[in-house]
């Protein structure tokens, strides 16, 4: 059994732990439970909740048993942790449904087959307290005087909306569950984001008052950018881990992106890479750096959506960009250097100056709609006409009807390869090839828009 705390240390995910040398006494002398909350919020996870996911994967690979529960009971009330306001009260049917999401989702990074590990909601127990009989017998064992000084609850009291009383008592529910969890599945550690402190150290506290036990947490930084951007937000917006939501292109575009300053950290929390090939890249620069992204980008959607959604991606931004040669002595354990695909274009795709304007929008026509950004639009509303600048905003290649005009009039908007003279332009079935439109902003953004005769799909426009 490898050393957790080892491996969390090396990797820099400690930001805070309780009852340091009793912990990593705990975790040495055999298999362990540990868990994690995921509120069901949304119907997907996003690239902010990596670092959580992954410390779990770390902990099966470690041989404990992760468990991971859903807040399908918490979700209800909302977490004040690192909000300035009230979340949105959801209805116990969004709940469960975006409970299902998740669960689903997360089997994608954690093994639950033969009790590995264990997927739990806290509907089966938060749902049916008396609420005089739970005030009696937990709530007396905590202090308001306490839990205002909390960084969670003190934000929200200094705010112009203030504190909820729902809200107000959501520590108490978290606590309620370690004590559950401790209960049940003899789970003794919890761990989650730096802005969960006070609510772990509320759990460890009532075991301790309840049960006279020890127990123990974790907390881990919460990653920004070098240039101090919140982990996971881009122009485009948030980075879902759902497919449905970012596609495993633009997932792997999100990570091909990343600054130079950060690759070796994000190496480190992201994938699974050992760590005397991640300290290497440290001196690297250049067209190695670039190299590194690369691995970085086919890693991390490889975890997130498997190895063919990795492969496809790889494939779509080889034959836009051009094949990067991979040298086997970068980060040599990675799959990547066996993986390439035996697609004929993709092998006569050298370098990027290879390409025309025209050549390069062949090639990305050729790709699979699901290797790149595509949407559904009605032949109807072709006929119609549609503003060039429109559809460049609806596409997600402009962030505002305002900023397309402007692409256009800077003569970066092209269409089938062809670019935008007017402002004024509109789309109409000449510009139709092949049943599909290619937009294209700048020199690396595409999307494609599929004609339908009948849409009935939801990422249409």
């Amino acid at each position: 059994m490898n050393n957790l705390i080892d491996t969390y240390n090396e990797r820099g995910f400690i930001e805070q732990t309780t009852h340091t040398a009793e912990l990593e006494e705990y975790l040495n002398t055999k298999p362990v439970t540990c868990y994690i909350g995921f509120d069901p919020t949304a119907s997907s996870l996003h690239v902010g909740s990596l670092i959580p996911i992954m410390a779990l994967v770390h902990m099966q690979r470690c041989g404990h048993i992760p468990i991971v529960l859903i807040g399908g009971g918490t979700g209800l009330v909302g977490d004040p942790s690192g909000k300035t306001e009230m979340r949105k009260m959801l209805s116990l049917e969004a709940v469960e449904e975006n409970a299902s999401c998740l669960k689903k989702q997360l089997s994608r990074f954690i093994d639950f087959k033969d009790g590995k590990a264990l997927s739990l909601n806290n509907t089966e127990w938060l749902t049916r307290l008396s609420y005089i009989s739970f005030l009696r017998d937990i709530g007396r064992h905590f202090s308001v005087n306490r839990m205002i000084k909390t960084e969670s609850c003190s934000i929200r009291l200094n705010s112009e909306e203030g504190l909820s009383f729902i809200e107000f008592n959501y520590m108490l529910l978290q606590a309620y569950d370690f004590l559950e969890l401790y209960d049940r599945h003899g789970c003794r550690l919890q761990m989650g984001g730096s802005d969960q402190w006070g609510n772990i150290i509320a759990g460890i506290e009532l075991i301790r008052r309840k049960r006279q036990e020890t127990v123990f947490g974790i907390t881990f930084p919460l990653i920004t950018t070098s240039s101090g951007k919140k982990m996971g937000k881009t122009a485009k917006g948030t980075i879902w881990l759902d497919s449905e939501k970012t596609n495993p292109y633009d997932y792997y575009q999100f990570w091909i992106n990343t600054d130079d300053n950060d690759v070796s950290r994000f190496m480190a929390f992201f994938t699974l890479l050992p760590m005397n090939e991640i300290r290497e890249i440290e001196k690297f620069h250049g067209s190695d750096l670039n190299t590194v992204k690369t691995i970085l980008a086919f890693e991390a959607t490889a975890i997130a959506h498997g190895r063919q959604e990795a492969l496809k991606a790889y494939d779509a931004s080889s034959m836009m960009f051009g094949k990067r040669l991979m040298p086997k002595n970068i980060l040599p354990t990675s799959s990547i250097h066996n993986s390439f695909s035996g697609d004929k274009k993709l092998n006569e795709v050298n370098s990027r100056q290879n390409l025309s304007a025209s050549g390069l929008s062949s090639v990305v026509k050729a790709l699979s709609d699901e290797s790149m950004p595509h949407s559904y639009i009605d032949i109807k509303n072709i006929k119609d006409k549609i503003p060039a600048f429109k559809m460049f905003h609806e596409a997600g290649l402009a962030v505002s009807g305002s900023a397309a005009r402007r692409l256009i009039q800077q003569g970066g908007a092209y269409i089938n390869g062809k670019r935008v003279e007017s402002v004024d332009y509109l789309i109409t079935e000449k510009d139709v090839e092949s049943d599909q439109i290619l937009l294209r902003s700048g020199k690396k953004k595409f999307h494609k828009a599929l004609i339908k005769s009948v849409v009935d799909k939801k990422d249409s426009f």
